[in-house]
């Protein structure tokens, strides 16, 4: 499965940006999960959706800031990022689970997107 994220940016704090990750092959059986990595710091999870949609898990710091969502008919999962703040700078990764449901265990993901970088000034 390639995956290929777009849609990051440069924005300012509270703008708002729509990732887009594309899967080369259906997916759709398949939970799927967008990260980042910051610099110097470590791959961080940020949210999932199960294969069929109606789940999703978020990291805290996103809550009510951040939806995910996914297109299966156009094997797309999108991350709508709303009231961006400097911290959330980063790369972002969509990947694709080894599971259907939704999990936040980056072990649980096999196949990687490319990253889209995401920056937030102040």
């Amino acid at each position: 499965v390639q995956l290929q994220a777009s849609g990051g940016g440069l924005v300012q704090t509270g703008d708002s940006l729509r990732l887009s990750c594309a899967a080369g092959r259906t997916s759709s059986n398949n939970a799927m999960g967008w990260f980042r990595q910051a610099p110097g710091k470590e791959r961080e999870f940020v949210a999932s959706i199960s294969w069929r949609g109606g789940n999703t898990y978020y990291v805290d710091s996103v809550k009510g800031r951040f939806t995910i969502s996914r297109d299966n008919a156009k094997n797309t999962v999108y991350l709508q990022m709303n009231n961006l703040k400097p911290e959330d700078t980063a790369v972002y990764y969509c990947a694709t689970s080894l599971r259907s449901t939704a999990t936040s265990d980056v072990h649980q993901y096999r196949y990687w997107g490319q990253g889209t970088q995401v920056t937030v000034s102040s």
